[in-house]
């Protein structure tokens, strides 16, 4: 695979808006709005089609009676597939459940819904659906994520012999200003989280600090960021001492990125830092064998924070973001720092070792340091932290810290869009646990308790008073350990993309 193929590959369906279904359909996807479970009646039993004034009377008598038959019930998730009627045109019907009526008010229900359709296509080039006829944007982003495939690295020995379908048509009522932009939206958004979700299935050996850097650049580029990276011998020059640290150990040797989409000169400034550790074997603090293959994604916030600045520029947001991302991999040799070594952070703060495999604090608080130079207003950092995100909220709910306002913003606003992260405390108390016999930092806790907010608590020595402050920790959200669900795939998720790319929206409109 070459870099431009890894850049400019399609990662989702082409898909457009329609008022009917066209000849070249050959699947028609409905959503099944289950009746209410709280409604006894006779009438309420049987599930509704959504959006099913596309269909002449004739078809939708006969659809309706063959999923009555088929005991299709409408629960969320639930896929059901028969013969089309012969005046639909299409060969296949397929009616996916939505829920009952009260999930056609949470789009996410709907996301999921059209994720989980379009999983089950396989085989079909040209579908058709009307799952867009209550929310555009979010029936789109379903279908553009649960729609992706990463098959770079696989030969035809294990390639997919069905292709999910190329061509989506969203049938609508109307083809207006207003839907075409939400369609855009949507796109620029879902394509965005794709673009996360291929640099965290990379594998270490093709995404290397250098590789990873390039491909920013290539993409930072297209997008129309203006892009600046600092080699090893720059980082060593300027003093950034945790970047350095964590990567002499490599012969892949670290880097720092900068992407910035430039808004007007009044536009409010947003700083985002994402960890980009490519793999980490927790270095001379060596993690156990077992899953250590999943440190593939231990660059999920750089990830995130790349894609995010990308979507930005993309939708021409009115505000002025610079991502700053610092690139390492973390591995153990004779040049690797060593626990009880005393590093100098960039900045002057220095920071005494006691666990070399809490390094992706270290690389954040370079950045974070050189991120608030630029005078932000706003500054979110995102990282796959700690593993007691994990214990504490479990593997698909972002744990969030910060300035109590912003944090709770971000928090809202990522339950919005569905990503649901959760605001977390920052306990004075844990403080006193960071300080070092030797330097001014510990960069970890003498105890297991409160790991999560501990590391938040570290990175909070960084940020400077007066800028609103959200760290964002996805060690478990950013990585789908077990097999698919809704628009989320096995693998990279693209978690915290939509909920960084609302929050600058949120600022561009209401500062």
């Amino acid at each position: 695979m070459s870099k431009n193929e890894s850049v400019d590959r399609t990662r989702g369906p082409q898909i457009t808006l329609t008022t009917s279904i066209s000849k070249d359909d050959e699947v028609l996807v409905l959503g099944l709005v289950a009746a209410p479970s709280d409604d006894n009646s006779i009438d309420a039993a049987a599930p509704t089609l959504l959006g099913a004034d596309v269909l002449d009377d004739g078809s939708a008598t006969a659809i309706s009676a063959a999923l009555s038959a088929l005991g299709a019930t409408g629960s969320h998730g639930e896929v059901t597939r028969l013969a089309a009627p012969e005046p639909l045109g299409v060969r296949v019907v397929v009616a996916i459940g939505v829920g009952d009526e009260k999930s056609l008010d949470d789009p996410e229900k709907l996301r999921q819904a059209a994720g989980v359709a379009i999983r089950s296509l396989e085989g079909f080039d040209v579908v058709a659906t009307t799952l867009g006829s209550t929310d555009i944007g979010a029936a789109v982003e379903g279908l553009f994520l649960g729609a992706y495939r990463f098959e770079e690295f696989r030969s035809s020995r294990s390639a997919s012999t069905k292709q999910l379908p190329g061509t989506v048509h969203v049938v609508v009522e109307s083809v207006d200003k207003e839907a075409k932009a939400e369609l855009a939206h949507a796109i620029a958004v879902a394509d965005s989280v794709a673009i996360a979700r291929d640099f965290v299935n990379t594998p270490p050996s093709h995404l290397y600090p250098e590789e990873f850097a390039e491909r920013a650049r290539e993409l930072g580029a297209k997008a129309g960021l203006k892009v600046e990276i600092l080699d090893f011998d720059s980082l060593q020059k300027d003093g950034y001492g945790g970047i350095v640290g964590v990567g002499k150990g490599s012969s892949r040797l670290p880097r720092l990125v900068r992407l910035t989409h430039a808004g007007k000169k009044s536009a409010k400034k947003v700083a985002l830092v994402g960890k980009g550790i490519t793999f980490d074997t927790g270095g001379i603090s060596i993690k156990p064998a077992a899953n250590m293959d999943q440190m593939t994604s231990d660059m999920g916030g750089a990830a995130a924070v790349i894609a995010a600045t990308i979507a930005a520029a993309r939708l021409d947001l009115p505000v002025s973001v610079t991502a700053t991302v610092p690139m390492a991999e973390n591995m153990p040799s004779g040049t690797a720092q060593r626990p009880g070594d005393v590093l100098t952070q960039y900045g002057g703060t220095t920071v005494e070792v006691l666990n070399t495999d809490a390094e992706g604090r270290l690389v954040l608080a370079d950045a974070i340091v050189r991120a608030c130079e630029d005078e932000p207003d706003y500054l979110i950092d995102t990282a796959t932290l700690t593993g007691a995100q994990m214990v504490a909220l479990g593997t698909r709910t972002p744990g969030v810290m910060g300035t109590a306002d912003f944090r709770d913003r971000v928090s809202a606003l990522s339950a919005e869009i569905g990503e649901n992260a959760w605001p977390m405390p920052l306990p004075a108390e844990l403080r006193a646990d960071l300080k070092s016999r030797v330097a001014d930092l510990a960069n970890v806790t003498p105890h297991r308790w409160g790991g999560m907010l501990a590391a938040g608590l570290f990175l909070k020595e960084f940020v400077p008073d007066g800028v609103q402050w959200a760290h964002i920790d996805i060690a478990g959200p950013a990585f789908n350990t077990s097999g698919p669900w809704g628009y989320t795939p096995k693998g990279g998720t693209g978690v915290p993309v939509r909920t960084i790319t609302k929050v600058l929206e949120d600022i561009a409109a209401n500062g």
